[in-house]
């Protein structure tokens, strides 16, 4: 079970070769038509695991920053107190 403080990180190449995978020719469909549609895919995978390791980054920063605010509270807290 992942830990509150664990990142998520995807390979955004690996991941985009995921979501190709299950994205088969119809038996109608030119190549041409398959190939562009395969590339779109390709790209909009790759900017979507882009886009959230980046927001999954910023989460961490601010999990990160939220714990060291708590430990500077408790700290004056036990020193004034």
């Amino acid at each position: 079970m992942a830990k509150k403080d664990d990142k998520i990180t995807l390979n955004p190449a690996e991941f985009a070769a995921a979501v190709l995978g299950g994205n088969a020719q119809h038996p109608d469909e030119e190549n041409k038509l398959y190939i562009k549609r395969q590339l779109t895919l390709y790209l909009e995978a790759t900017l979507l695991a882009q886009d959230f390791n980046r927001l999954e980054e910023s989460q961490f920063d601010m999990a990160k920053a939220q714990q060291r605010e708590e430990v500077l509270s408790k700290i004056i807290e036990h020193r004034y107190h």
